[in-house]
């Protein structure tokens, strides 16, 4: 379990989180979504104990992770938006550091480079261009095996292909006890995969809930532009009409969740979707 416990961070006098508070359920893969300069990296870091608060705590089963023990780094792992890959093969790569992994996977690495199509065991990995790098670093990620699987902007990078073979590759690749956290502007990329949703606005939680949750509230249809409905949270153009979002009466179906959609209602009616989520 990952707890975040009354964190404040601030660069400068100001502020960036204070007395924030957050869990993501274990075994989810969780979707962390917000506006720019919301604290999105920023709070991915503190999580992985590359930031130390000023008060609070982030705790990994029950560890706090500013501590920086070893029992907790080797069963987290991070994919930043931008990293760097030393001058090796992925062979000498893998022997440097899979070691400090108890729980790597030298088959899982295998699969997942099969899943997005890559043999690069003996290529120098500085050659390669940034799509193959990521591949490459998110293959390692998913072989670590670890508890904890933390990724920042995950699909940037890739091309249309390679995103959808991204999704195969975490789908093949997660255990039941695995928690992963995305957090990403590019929600269709992984809408699909997602069971949990955690939502910041101006650095504060604007909605933490399960996707099922989110279904037993909301409806997402498709309207004719002269039927849109007068108390939708959020309206789109389609090319039926248009798209809305409403708060879901009983006999309605949910529709299929649009996550984009969902934030912009949460933005719209802050307090309508605060109570209807609220724990």
């Amino acid at each position: 379990m990952l707890t975040v416990n009354n964190l404040t961070f601030s660069y400068g006098k100001k502020p960036l989180f204070e007395n924030l508070s957050l869990e993501v359920p274990e075994g989810s893969i969780c979707g962390l979504l917000g506006l720019n300069g919301a604290g999105k990296s920023t709070l991915l870091y503190l999580m992985s104990g590359l930031l130390f608060p000023r008060d609070g705590a982030v705790l990994f089963n029950d560890v706090d992770v500013s501590k920086r023990l070893p029992c907790t780094l080797s069963n987290m792992f991070i994919v930043p938006e931008e990293f760097e890959l030393p001058s090796m093969t992925l062979a000498q790569y893998m022997k440097i550091n899979a070691p400090f992994y108890p729980k790597f996977d030298a088959d899982k690495l295998r699969r997942s480079l099969e899943a997005f199509d890559m043999k690069v065991m003996d290529v120098n990995l500085q050659t390669l261009s940034m799509g193959q790098k990521k591949k490459v670093f998110l293959s390692f990620a998913l072989a670590t095996n670890v508890d904890l699987l933390i990724m920042d902007e995950p699909t940037n990078g890739l091309d249309i292909p390679s995103k959808s073979q991204f999704r195969k590759a975490v789908a093949q690749s997660m255990t039941d006890d695995q928690t992963i956290l995305i957090s990403t502007h590019q929600i269709r990329d992984i809408e699909s995969m997602l069971d949990h949703l955690i939502m910041l606005d101006q650095s504060e939680v604007l909605l933490d809930c399960r996707v099922a949750d989110v279904t037993e509230k909301l409806t997402f249809a498709n309207y004719p532009m002269s039927q849109t409905p007068q108390d939708a949270l959020f309206t789109q153009p389609s090319a039926l009409g248009c798209q809305a979002v409403t708060v879901k009466k009983d006999d309605e179906e949910s529709g299929e969740i649009n996550v984009e959609m969902l934030f912009n209602a949460a933005l719209a009616h802050r307090d309508t979707v605060r109570s209807l989520f609220r724990k």
